[in-house]
């Protein structure tokens, strides 16, 4: 796996429903500015708080948006709860997906046997000769972090296939990679931290699955681009440009400020799901602040 995906969020309506319109118009607006990749029910998507009948009718609507065009969709079934995940990445298969972001179980604190034995459990439950796990290492939510060690052993699996990491780290990414290098493993490496994309990639990361894509995707690009032909230059003048609103993103937890911003695009509505709410008085100013310095056009901000 390498390029950018973008964690898609998921609108509600004003009383709280999945807001399936408001999907489909960012969904066409990430198509249209480039974007080729989707993730469906993950963290920026407020997976932990939708239910397993909306996670099916999410599955199932982005699946058909993608159909036909030149679209990778992955399905976020990892929960803190091995039996319920196998059984989403199942659903899931059974819809068409091949990719799946399992994200570490949150709240349970296991330790890296217990990690290893849960993402081995949700690879042995595929029933598909080419479905791949992604590994979802975000400690800042979960409250612990895979072992280097613990990949290693992991990607050794067939069907697991990358990492999403989410630390933002940059010293276990360059360990992480000479490790695999010595192991002579294959392991795509996916950021999920949009403050630290350009030098990712620069440490030999293959990708970005992104929050950040929603409202700026051309920048996003244009960083891969500008990496990909050795254009550092041009690639850190972006990164710095757009280091703004990647790190106001993230001033509240996601997707709040997500959607304010997506809200302030035009694209959907700012509603949160509980105990989740829209963020507070201070950060409203600083996002207005913040995103007065950018233009907004087709549907985006940009430079």
């Amino acid at each position: 796996m390498n390029g950018i995906y973008t964690a898609l969020v998921t609108p509600f309506t004003k009383k709280g429903e999945v807001d399936f319109p408001s999907l489909g118009k960012i969904l066409e607006q990430q198509v249209r500015l480039g974007i080729r990749g989707f993730v469906v029910c993950g963290t920026t998507g407020e997976g932990s708080t939708l239910s397993l009948e909306e996670k099916e009718a999410l599955f199932r609507f982005v699946y058909i948006f993608s159909k036909g065009k030149k679209v990778e969709v992955v399905a976020g079934t990892g929960s803190n709860d091995t039996r319920e995940s196998m059984w989403l990445t199942q659903l899931a298969e059974s819809i068409g997906y091949r990719k799946f972001l399992i994200v570490v179980p949150y709240y349970n604190k296991p330790s890296q046997e217990g990690m290893r034995q849960h993402f081995l459990a949700i690879a042995n439950a595929t029933r598909e000769d080419d479905s791949e796990i992604i590994l979802y290492n975000v400690p800042g939510r979960t409250g612990v972090s895979l072992a280097i060690e613990t990949v290693i052993d992991l990607a050794v699996h067939p069907k697991i296939r990358a990492i999403k990491e989410a630390s933002g780290d940059l010293t276990y990414l360059a360990a992480l990679v000479k490790t695999l290098a010595v192991a002579k493993l294959p392991l795509s490496l996916l950021s999920g931290d949009d403050a630290t994309y350009y030098s990712f990639l620069r440490g030999g990361g293959h990708g970005v699955i992104s929050v950040s894509s929603h409202v700026c995707p051309t920048a996003m690009i244009e960083i891969e681009r500008s990496v990909k032909r050795g254009d550092f230059e041009t690639a850190d003048l972006v990164q710095k440009e757009f280091s703004p609103l990647f790190n106001d993103l993230f001033i509240e937890s996601n997707p709040g400020p997500l959607k304010w911003m997506l809200a302030n695009l035009g694209l959907c509505e700012n509603v949160l799901r509980l105990p989740l709410v829209p963020v507070g008085p201070v950060t409203n100013e600083r996002l207005k602040t913040t995103t007065q310095e950018y233009r907004i056009e087709s549907e985006e901000y940009r430079r």
